[in-house]
C-alpha cells in the first residue's frame, strides 16, 4: 500500500489549505474560503498550476493590486468574525511588497490572513532573477523579509518538505485567538515547481479546536472584590467581545447590574445601539454622553479591547486617579494595560462568570444614563439638520477657516450639503440589516458618533491601523462573507484616490457593493488636526496649480469600471440614489458633494499628537500650551 502522493510543492500547498477546518462552540466550517491573487513570475507556474486544479474546492478570485485584495482578504475575515480566511498570492518583487501595508492593517487589528507570495530561487542559480533586490548584507534578504515584523508568523520555504511543519504552525497561529493576525509564507518559486512524496496524512481532514479560555478563579474573585466597591462603573466594549459572540452574556451582564456600556470602532454592533445602558463610542471620535461618564467612571472594565490611543483619548478619557480598571482579554498583553486587574480569558465565558459571581449586585445608573443618552439624542438630531447659511457660521465650521474660504467650495463643488446631514440620512436610508465598511479620515469620527445600528456585526470599521484605501477593497471581502446583504464602503475622496481598483473584481465576480464616497475635495481630516494645532492649511487640500478647488467627477470614474453611478449634493437626492442603488444587482458608486469643516469633532476628548513646542505663529504656541495642560492629566503607563 502506497502512503505516499507525489505532487509539488505548489499543489499540495493548495490541496493542504482545502482540508482545513475549525471547530468553535461545537460547530464545525471549513476555514479556507478561497485565494485572492495576482499571478507574476514568481507564482504563476508554481502555486497558479496548483490552483487551476482545485478550482471546485476554493474560491479563485483574481485582484487588481496586491494591497486591495489583501484588504478584500482582511475585510472578509473581519466580517466572519475571524472564523474563515481568505490566502493572498503574489509575485515576489513590488506585488510582494505591496502587501507590506495590508500585513500592518491586519497585525494591528487582529486579523488572520494566509500570505503566499513568492521568492527568489532557493538554488541561486539564477541570482539576481528578475525583481530580486540585492543587499550587500545578505544574498538572502529579499522582498518579502519586509513582512517579517509585521507578520505573526514568518517562515521562508526553500524546500518540499518544508511546508508540513510550516504549514501546521501557520494555522495555529491564525486559528489562536490570543495570536490571529497575519501569516507569510515565502515561497521560493523553483521549490514551487519541485515535487515531492508526501504522506497522505499530511492531506487528511484537519480540525483546529478553538476552545474558549477559561479565566482563573483568583482573577474573577479579585474583579469581583473591586466591582463591590464601585459607586459608577463602566463597561468598554472592545472588537473581542464581538470576535467571542458575547453580547448575549454582556447584555445580561449590564441589564442585572445596571452598568453601562462605551464602545470601540471595533466594538461597535456588537450590543444595539437602542439598548437603554449603550451610551455610544467613547475618546476622540467618542460622543457626549460616554465621554462625560467615563470622567466620572470610578471602575472600569475593557472587554477585547486594546486600548489605543483614540479609545483612550490619549490616556485622558477617565479621571486616572481615581478609576481602576479590570481588563478581560484572551491576550494577557491587552490584560496588563492600564495598570489593571487582569481576568485572561474568553470575553464570553469571563463576563459570564463576573455576573454570575456579583451576584445581587446592582447600581444606581440608570438616571444619569438616560440623562447622558437624551443630550446626545438632542445633539445627533441637530447634527442631522446643519443649515449653514442659517446657523451660526464659527458653530458650525471648525477651524480657520473663512467664509470667503467656504463659499469657494461652495461654487466649486456645487454644493451647500454638510456631512453629518449626509451620514445620518444614509443611516436612515439603508437597510437595516445593511453592513457598512470605513476606516480612514473624518468618517470615523462621524460613524462611531452617529451611525446607529441594532443588528449585531454590521459596523465593520477598521481603526486599529486607519488604513486609506481599505473601505472599496473590505467592502468586497464583506460581501463575499454575508451575500445576501447589502454593503456599503463608506469613503472620502481622498480614500478612494488611494485606492479603489477592487471595485473592477467586485463588478467582475459579480459580488454587488455600494460605495457611498464623500467629497469635499481634500484630505479633511487632516486639514483639520493641522488648523485645529495653529498651523495654516498646507498640503492637505486638493487644488490646481491656479489655486482652484478640483471638482473630480467620480461619477464617470465608477461608469468606466462599469458601475451603476449617481452624484448628488442634496439629501432629497442622496435618499433617492440609494433607493434606486438597492433595486441594482450591480455594484453601485453615489458621489456626495459634501463641504469640508462640516464633520463632527470633540466633545470632550484629547488626542496627543506632535505639535511644535516652539514657533513664530502664535497659533501653534498657543496650541502646544494647550496640549501641555492636558498631558498633565494623562495616564503614564
Amino acid at each position: 500500500m502506497v502512503n505516499t502522493v507525489k505532487l509539488t510543492t505548489g499543489e499540495a500547498i493548495v490541496r493542504f489549505l482545502t482540508k482545513q477546518y475549525i471547530s468553535i462552540d461545537g460547530k464545525e466550517t471549513r476555514f479556507v474560503e478561497g485565494v485572492m491573487n495576482i499571478f507574476g513570475h514568481g507564482n504563476v507556474l508554481g502555486l497558479g498550476e496548483g490552483l487551476s486544479n482545485y478550482q471546485k474546492e476554493l474560491k479563485i478570485i483574481q485582484g487588481k493590486n496586491e494591497q486591495g485584495m489583501a484588504h478584500t482578504a482582511i475585510g472578509f475575515s473581519k466580517q466572519s468574525l475571524r472564523k474563515k480566511v481568505f490566502a493572498v498570492t503574489t509575485s515576489v518583487g513590488p506585488g510582494a511588497a505591496n502587501l507590506v501595508t495590508a500585513a500592518g492593517t491586519a497585525a494591528a487589528n487582529h486579523i488572520p490572513v494566509l500570505f503566499l507570495p513568492g521568492d527568489t530561487f532557493a538554488t541561486r542559480q539564477p541570482d539576481p532573477v528578475l525583481q530580486q533586490i540585492e543587499n550587500p548584507q545578505s544574498i538572502g534578504i529579499t522582498t518579502n523579509d519586509a513582512l517579517k515584523p509585521i507578520s505573526r508568523y514568518f517562515d521562508r520555504i526553500t524546500r518540499p518538505e518544508q511546508i508540513m511543519s510550516a504549514l501546521i504552525r501557520a494555522f495555529e497561529v491564525m486559528t489562536n485567538p490570543q495570536t490571529a493576525g497575519p501569516v507569510t509564507l515565502a515561497l521560493s518559486q523553483d521549490v514551487q515547481g519541485e515535487s515531492y512524496d508526501f504522506p497522505k496524512t499530511f492531506f487528511e481532514k484537519r480540525v483546529h479546536y478553538v476552545d474558549r479560555l477559561q479565566p482563573s478563579n483568583r482573577s474573577i474573585d479579585v474583579a469581583v472584590e473591586l466591582l463591590k466597591t464601585a459607586k459608577k462603573p463602566l463597561l468598554i466594549v472592545g472588537g473581542g467581545a464581538k470576535y467571542s459572540e458575547a453580547q448575549d452574556a454582556i447584555k445580561a451582564f449590564i441589564e442585572k447590574t445596571n452598568i453601562p456600556i462605551a464602545e470601540t470602532q471595533a466594538g461597535k454592533s456588537t450590543i444595539e445601539a437602542s439598548h437603554p445602558l449603550n451610551l455610544g463610542g467613547l475618546g476622540v471620535t467618542g460622543n457626549l454622553a460616554a465621554n462625560l461618564y467615563a470622567k466620572e467612571a470610578d471602575v472600569i472594565i475593557g472587554i477585547g479591547t486594546r486600548y489605543s490611543d483614540f479609545t483612550t483619548s490619549s490616556k485622558t478619557v477617565a479621571n486616572f486617579d481615581n478609576a481602576k480598571f479590570i481588563n478581560i482579554n484572551v491576550n494577557r498583553v491587552d490584560a496588563y494595560k492600564l495598570d489593571a486587574i487582569q481576568v485572561v480569558g474568553d470575553a464570553k465565558i469571563s463576563i459570564s462568570l463576573l455576573d454570575k459571581a456579583l451576584s445581587k449586585c446592582q447600581f444606581n445608573t440608570l438616571d444619569e444614563v438616560n440623562d447622558l443618552k437624551n443630550k446626545w439624542s438632542e445633539e445627533r438630531e441637530r447634527l442631522s439638520h446643519v443649515d449653514i447659511n442659517k446657523n451660526d457660521f464659527e458653530a458650525e465650521i471648525s477651524g480657520h477657516f473663512s467664509k470667503e474660504k467656504l463659499n469657494q467650495y461652495i461654487e466649486a463643488l456645487e454644493t451647500e450639503l454638510p456631512q453629518t446631514n449626509a451620514v445620518i440620512k444614509v443611516n436612515e436610508t439603508i437597510d437595516n440589516d445593511a453592513i457598512i465598511v470605513a476606516a480612514a479620515g473624518s468618517l470615523p469620527g462621524d460613524l462611531e458618533r452617529l451611525w446607529e445600528t441594532d443588528i449585531f456585526n454590521t459596523y465593520n470599521m477598521e481603526y486599529g491601523y486607519s488604513t486609506m484605501g481599505y473601505e472599496i477593497a473590505a467592502a468586497l471581502g464583506a460581501k463575499i462573507a454575508n451575500p445576501q446583504k447589502e454593503v456599503y464602503a463608506l469613503v472620502g475622496d481622498g480614500s478612494f484616490l488611494m485606492l479603489h481598483t477592487e471595485l473592477l473584481t467586485a463588478l467582475q465576480y459579480n459580488y454587488k457593493i455600494n460605495i457611498v464616497l464623500f467629497d469635499n475635495s481634500g484630505f479633511g481630516c487632516i486639514n483639520n488636526l493641522q488648523m485645529g494645532n495653529g498651523s495654516e492649511s498646507f498640503c492637505t487640500e486638493f487644488n490646481d496649480y491656479n489655486g482652484k478647488v478640483m471638482n473630480v467627477d467620480y461619477k464617470k470614474i465608477a461608469e468606466g469600471y462599469g458601475a451603476v453611478s449617481y452624484k448628488v449634493n442634496s439629501l432629497q437626492a442622496l435618499e433617492d440614489a440609494i433607493k434606486d442603488a438597492k433595486k441594482e444587482t450591480k455594484s453601485t458608486l453615489i458621489e456626495i458633494k459634501t463641504l469640508p469643516k462640516t464633520m463632527t469633532d470633540g466633545y470632550e476628548s484629547f488626542w496627543n499628537v506632535g505639535v511644535s513646542e516652539h514657533s513664530e505663529k502664535s497659533n501653534i504656541n498657543t496650541s502646544y500650551q494647550e496640549k501641555v495642560q492636558a498631558m498633565k492629566k494623562a495616564k503614564q503607563y
